[in-house]
């Protein structure tokens, strides 16, 4: 009885590391690559891996097999804020008409505190105009000579672009002058008389002008 006993101890003793080891091994991952025993991958004369028998591709490395690996997404960076355009604006050229007698006393050529000041509100609104050219003509009415008016309107268109360029930093490069004297009456022939009087004098008044002409470009963001 006791030998019976003993006999099925040792039975099961034996059975119990066998089952053990059988789930091991059950439990144990098959290699797909061959290795040596420092758990080198073993490449053939090639340099390709060598593939064991349980091998198939969903076991690949990247090592081994990198055309079988998926290929890594490529990060996209998005494209920086574009910059608000500046667009350039080019115009008509402008023209203002300044009466001569608002810049000048009569029958000279030198600037009133008055003219200044009309020079000074011009500049101010072409403020952001990069300017290409100005031209100024001067004119003046038919009273006197032709060839004494001609000098008197260029002496005034020239006291004009003195100004713009020595006291509000325009460069003298791009202001133009002339002189028409008495040509292009704006009054036409509604003034009568050739004597210099006062009701002349009055009458002709719009003849007596500088115009300023600016052409340039103005930049604004849209």
């Amino acid at each position: 009885m006791k030998n019976t006993v003993t006999k099925k101890l040792l039975l099961g003793a034996m059975v119990l590391p066998m089952l053990v080891a059988g789930a091991a091994m059950a439990e144990e991952q098959p290699e797909a690559y061959a290795s040596d025993g420092r758990g080198v991958t073993a490449r053939d004369s090639s340099g390709d891996c060598w593939r064991t028998g349980y091998w198939t591709p969903a076991m690949a490395t990247y090592e081994c097999d990198p055309e079988l690996m998926p290929k890594p997404e490529k990060t996209v960076e998005a494209p920086a804020e574009p910059a608000a355009p500046v667009a350039t604006t080019y115009g008509e050229p402008e023209k203002v008409s300044l009466s001569a007698d608002q810049l000048f006393d009569f029958d000279k050529a030198n600037l009133k505190p008055e003219g200044k000041q009309a020079l000074d509100d011009l500049v101010s609104k072409l403020e952001g105009v990069k300017y290409d050219t100005i031209v100024v003509i001067g004119y003046a009415d038919r009273i006197g000579s032709d060839a004494y008016n001609k000098k008197l309107s260029m002496r005034r268109a020239e006291s004009v672009k003195s100004y713009l360029v020595n006291e509000k930093s325009i460069a003298a490069d791009t202001v133009f002058t002339d002189g028409k004297g008495e040509a292009n009456p704006v009054t036409g022939d509604t003034c009568k008389g050739e004597k210099k009087t006062k009701a002349l004098v009055a009458c002709l008044q719009p003849d007596r002008r500088v115009e300023v002409e600016v052409a340039g470009t103005r930049a604004t963001v849209k």
